[in-house]
């Protein structure tokens, strides 16, 4: 018998010269959210759905990690079972320079 093929699991993501200011600051304006972006930075790599320390249920905290990947701030892909989460870092600053160091400084700030 012949075993079934599978596809690997992918995920959206939006080009960013298709994204606006306004998506991405109303995606930050969420004080979890800053959190989650703030811990990709600090992490300065791939950090794993499971692995982030927010105040809300994993449900809720996928819905966070979907709007900031439908406003171009995160990339999420899949490593085996695992969706791993990692900042556009470098694309946020070819587009809105400066605006994502801004945001990640106020944040730890604020913390």
């Amino acid at each position: 018998m012949a075993r079934p093929r599978t596809t690997p699991r992918t995920v959206e993501h939006p080009d960013l010269s298709e994204v606006t200011l306004q998506q991405v600051l109303e995606a930050l304006a969420d004080p979890v959210r800053r959190m989650v972006v703030s811990q990709l930075a600090r992490a300065g790599g791939d950090k794993g759905c499971g692995s982030f320390d927010t105040p809300v249920s994993d449900s809720t905290l996928t819905h966070h990690f979907n709007v900031l990947r439908e406003a171009g701030v995160i990339r999420q892909h899949y490593r085996g079972t695992t969706k791993l989460n990692s900042l556009r870092a470098d694309e946020l600053e070819a587009r809105f320079p400066g605006l994502l160091d801004a945001v990640v400084t106020a944040a730890e700030a604020e913390a």
